[in-house]
């Protein structure tokens, strides 16, 4: 039997992001083509009743984490922790989630190793038993294919590009502690808090639909029509770079190669240009359409669907449209 596949979860207060059942079921996918095991390394505190959700995913086995010492993420005690689980289980592939958490970890693991890391990866595929990892490059103008040679293999996975499996509850996995001993003095940072955005805003890099603004809104008072869209598309709403520059929008809205990345089924770009930077943001988006009045913007050679025209008039004749059909 192949070494085992191993999937690291994430969680916040209590709560899996929705990358950790993506991360877990395209663990399980492998595993499955390897003809092996999926074990999950869950760290946290006060945990112990999510363990069995990643069964419920795929998770033949748990390996936990629970110390009040994380209750945040922390660097070096999440990296000394999971470092101790891989010496453990001596797996394959080590799979995470390109979020902000992964960004952050994947790198620490991998030099640890010593051994190579594919990040942002949106797609994967096994042949003759060895990992290919397909990533965008160059602001997303190439899929680059890599082959990872030391083991074990770290990849990265981006948000809503791998179909998480559908839940089965009759699914269990097993149990076991990781008791790793740290304290406080180990730890050179720590978070103290997450603040949060506002009250049910949808989170940019796990939103299905966004609807995002650029220059052509003119100021922040016109966000407000892409609010009300997003408000009936159950949407997130996003920014290009120039609009947060101009103190529009918060940076944690910015979509675009020093914001977020995001992979949203639908990605509706209003009087946004098509910059190079934002693009690597967004290119990976199912399904574009762009609302531009210029009908040269670089955002149209990107986009699934284009309307050349004035936002002010486009944005709220969708948002009444959307209304009546989803009120049908």
């Amino acid at each position: 039997m192949a070494k085992p596949v191993m999937a690291i979860a994430e969680q916040r207060n209590g709560i899996f992001r929705k990358a950790t059942y993506e991360v877990v079921s395209e663990g399980r996918r492998l595993a499955d083509q390897l003809g092996t095991e999926l074990v999950a390394v869950l760290l946290g505190s006060g945990i112990e009743g999510l363990s069995q959700q990643l069964a419920h995913y795929g998770a033949n086995k748990v390996l936990m984490g629970d110390n009040e010492i994380f209750k945040n993420y922390s660097s070096e005690g999440y990296t000394k922790t999971i470092l101790e689980a891989v010496k453990k289980v001596d797996p394959e592939i080590i799979l995470l989630p390109a979020s902000t958490f992964g960004k952050d970890l994947g790198p620490r693991l991998a030099a640890h190793l010593g051994v190579g890391l594919a990040t942002d990866c949106v797609k994967l595929r096994l042949e003759n038993g060895k990992l290919r990892a397909i990533r965008p490059m160059y602001a997303g103008k190439v899929l680059a294919e890599h082959e990872l040679l030391a083991k074990p293999q770290i990849v990265s996975l981006r948000p809503n590009n791998f179909p998480a499996l559908s839940p089965d509850a009759s699914k269990t996995a097993t149990i076991e502690p990781l008791n790793v001993p740290i304290s406080a003095g180990d730890l050179r940072a720590v978070v103290k808090e997450f603040v949060s955005g506002e009250g049910g805003k949808v989170e940019l890099t796990e939103a299905n639909i966004i609807v995002s603004g650029g220059r052509g809104m003119k100021g922040p008072e016109n966000f407000k029509i892409l609010e009300e869209l997003a408000a009936v598309l159950g949407a997130a709403v996003g920014a290009s770079r120039s609009a947060v520059d101009a103190g529009w929008r918060p940076h944690s809205d910015q979509v675009g190669q020093t914001g977020k990345t995001v992979s949203p089924n639908l990605y509706i770009a209003c009087g946004i240009s098509g910059a190079i930077q934002h693009l690597a943001g967004m290119s990976s988006s199912k399904c574009i359409v762009a609302i531009n009045k210029d009908p040269e913007a670089p955002i149209f050679q990107r986009a699934d669907y284009g309307i050349v025209g004035d936002l002010f008039e486009v944005v709220p004749r969708l948002t009444e449209e959307f209304k009546k059909i989803i009120e049908k």
